[in-house]
């Protein structure tokens, strides 16, 4: 069984923590994008048009405090 992959396009100007703010609602994501896409580790600032691979981010909320009090 083949896994899909997540793929974000960049556009021009975008940053680490900007495109881990877009795929996951937060910028804490960065390293794990880095992480995934070695390739492109060294770029600060995006040019337009890479396809960045996105993995998969557990759910890190925590789940003993009720929806309606979590941050």
């Amino acid at each position: 069984m083949t896994r899909e992959v997540d793929i974000y396009k960049t556009i021009q100007g975008d940053t680490w923590d900007n495109i881990s703010f877009k795929v996951y609602g937060e910028d804490k994501f960065s390293k794990s994008l880095i992480r995934s896409n070695p390739r492109y580790m060294n770029i600060a600032i995006f040019s337009g048009g890479i396809e960045l691979i996105c993995p998969d981010i557990p759910n890190t909320k925590n789940l003993t405090v009720p929806p309606w009090r979590q941050p």
